[in-house]
């Protein structure tokens, strides 16, 4: 998997959604306070900061594939409980198993998840939980819908024409039968309409949807390209997410 990097600055002031999201899914981890726990996908660490509350005797490594995310992680979290590491998740390598693994709003992002679920499964004890959040089966059907028309008109088409796939939504069934067979006891998976109005709009879609068709875009036409999805999109301007949930437990 190839990972890119985000603007973790703008990330950490507009990422209001996705802290949300994460304080449900930590909220279902079963922890007594001592545990070693996985942090899959950190970003700047604000979720793994509520993770760290429930472990006054723990510690965590929180692991992102971009540098800038966790550069402001390290900058956030202490030093003494928490291990930062930039990996690519596919690649990761811990020096123990954990007693859990927790994902919130990224997993989407990685194209294969059998990999990804087998990767886990190795980095986690037996009986270690695996709780988990990301974007899910019709996750911004609208938004994508309209990323599609503007990329496809003439100023833009033949810089996205050869734009590979971004993101992997999965539906519950696909990701419970990939999910036993990475060795994972499923518990429950299924999945959640979260409509968002994100703060600061414009800037959500720059830094968190659109990036990697920004990243294609010459800069002359980043701000039209933005432009024209918000005006696709309409007031009020409302996100139709949906998220992807599991609870498991490896064999």
């Amino acid at each position: 998997m190839a990972t890119r990097d985000w603007n973790a600055h703008s990330y950490d002031a507009i990422s209001t959604p996705q802290q949300q999201w994460g304080a449900a899914v930590v909220a279902r981890l079963a922890l007594r306070g001592d545990e070693t726990v996985l942090d899959a996908g950190a970003g700047t660490g604000r979720v793994t900061e509520m993770v760290l509350e429930r472990l006054p005797r723990g510690h965590v490594f929180a692991v992102d594939g971009s540098q800038s995310m966790a550069q402001r992680a390290r900058e956030r979290l202490p030093a003494d409980r928490v291990s930062v590491i930039c990996s690519d998740l596919l690649a990761l390598e811990l020096p123990e198993p954990v007693d859990a693994v927790i994902s919130t709003a990224t997993f989407h992002w990685i194209l294969d998840h059998d990999a990804l679920f087998a990767r886990m499964r190795r980095l986690a004890r037996s009986g270690g939980q695996f709780v988990a959040q990301c974007g899910g089966e019709g996750n911004i059907a609208r938004v994508r819908a309209i990323g599609r028309d503007v990329g496809g008109r003439p100023q833009s088409a033949e810089h996205l024409a050869a734009m590979a796939e971004i993101w992997h939504y999965a539906s519950v069934e696909q990701t419970r039968e990939r999910l036993e067979r990475a060795g994972f006891d499923v518990g429950r998976c299924w999945i959640a309409p979260a409509p968002t109005t994100p703060p600061r709009p414009r800037e959500f879609l720059q830094t968190v949807i659109f990036a990697p068709y920004l990243e294609h875009l010459p800069a002359e036409l980043h701000e039209p390209f933005l432009d024209a999805i918000l005006a696709g999109l309409g007031e009020p301007l409302v996100l139709d997410y949906q998220r992807l949930n599991w609870d498991a437990t490896a064999r």
